[in-house]
């Protein structure tokens, strides 16, 4: 079963960092893109941060650039997202994704989804 695991969530005070870590089951994932998605309540998912299957290809919104980095070690099939300088706004449910072709900013390309950690960030 594919399965993607999120952790790291919880609460934080503005200007704080955190970092999220996603673990995914299926070895095969490391020639997948990964991803991060946000929703808030009453909003749609939105894309974070995504990076292709070796590393080389990183995109991040615009509303986190320059705040967020994401990573991965294959070695160890997890995915990093740090963020730092953290807002109120960047309160949300963060979804970690993967994906079998190039990294997306459209959630409906992703095929696969872990279940969510939620990021609260305190002003």
């Amino acid at each position: 079963q594919v399965q993607l695991v999120e952790s790291g969530g919880g609460l934080v005070e503005a200007g704080g960092s955190r970092r999220l870590s996603c673990v995914y089951s299926v070895r095969a994932f490391v020639t997948y893109a990964t991803g991060w998605f946000r929703q808030a309540p009453g909003n749609e998912r939105e894309f974070v941060a995504a990076l292709g299957w070796d590393g080389s290809d990183t995109y991040y919104a615009d509303s986190v650039k320059g705040r967020f980095t994401i990573s991965r070690v294959n070695a160890k099939n997890t995915v990093y997202l740090q963020m730092d300088s953290l807002k109120p706004e960047d309160t949300a449910v963060y979804y970690c994704a993967a994906r079998g072709g190039p990294p997306d900013s459209m959630a409906e390309e992703w095929s696969y989804w872990g279940q969510g950690t939620q990021v609260t960030v305190s002003s």
